[in-house]
């Protein structure tokens, strides 16, 4: 699939240097379908669980099941290997992150999941901590979402600068922004939150006008940290064909992270 031609960061800061300090690292995964294995960077993939860890298990009510019973096992959405998508997100002692999801729509999840979506369950870990690995992890034992069973695919990271949409910038900036992005991307913005599967970076905004998620513990401003994208290579739909956003402090990896559907 081919992607809208980007500028460089360089090409785009010679254009607007004033975006300098709103950029932010980001890879982009682009996925493919495979056949990946624990020691890979993947989504839908099989992860590099230790044996002696519980699998993670889902237990809240959900719109076929109101009781939320018996508890169902989640399903690997990503894994991320530091050696693979180096970043600044990287906890100094982590260098695996690991994202899994309950495959069915809860309607009143925890404050911290996001309505109407799958709920999520993240783990960072050092790899190298994994002395033996859990070989035949659990399926899921109650109804699924097709659209939240992602088919295994390898990725390949694309690393680039992200910037803000217009609306999260000073006012004075916004004209020549918008100015920049006509004349660039074929008709799209290329610019700024840049799509797809993404570590880091800044959100899309589709639905509302942008806002900030306040850590629940320190309340600073949180960033994000990952987003789940709906497209056709890896089967996932959430959403109205949107994204699934994953926050986290700045301040602490461990505090609690934030999920938002948009």
């Amino acid at each position: 699939m081919a992607h809208p031609l980007r500028p460089s960061t360089e090409a785009i800061l010679d254009a607007l240097p004033d975006l300098a300090p709103f950029a932010r690292d980001a890879v982009v995964l682009r996925p493919e379908r495979g056949e990946p294995n624990p020691g890979d960077s993947s989504i839908g993939g099989p992860l590099l669980w230790p044996s002696d860890e519980p699998w993670p298990m889902c237990s809240l009510p959900d719109e076929v099941n109101p009781v939320g019973l018996p508890a169902t096992a989640m399903v690997p959405v990503v894994q991320i290997f530091k050696r693979e998508v180096p970043g600044p997100w990287w906890p100094a002692d982590a260098d695996l992150l690991q994202i899994l999801w309950c495959p069915n729509e809860h309607w009143d999840p925890p404050a911290q999941q996001a309505d109407v979506s799958p709920v999520v369950e993240l783990r960072w870990r050092r790899a190298a901590d994994v002395d033996s690995r859990l070989v035949a992890p659990p399926s899921p034992s109650r109804h699924a979402e097709d659209g939240y069973l992602p088919e295994p695919c390898t990725v390949t990271g694309e690393a680039l600068t992200d910037f803000p949409f217009r609306e999260e910038l000073p006012p004075e900036l916004r004209p020549a922004l918008e100015e920049l992005v006509d004349k660039t991307g074929d008709g799209g913005d290329v610019i700024t939150r840049v799509v797809g599967w993404k570590l880091g970076g800044w959100p899309t905004w589709h639905l509302t006008h942008p806002m900030v998620f306040h850590c629940r513990t320190c309340h600073t401003g949180m960033t994000l940290l990952f987003t789940v994208a709906s497209d056709a290579e890896t089967g996932v739909i959430v959403g109205r064909w949107g994204d699934l956003r994953i926050f986290a402090c700045p301040v602490d990896h461990r505090h609690p992270f934030q999920v938002d559907l948009h």
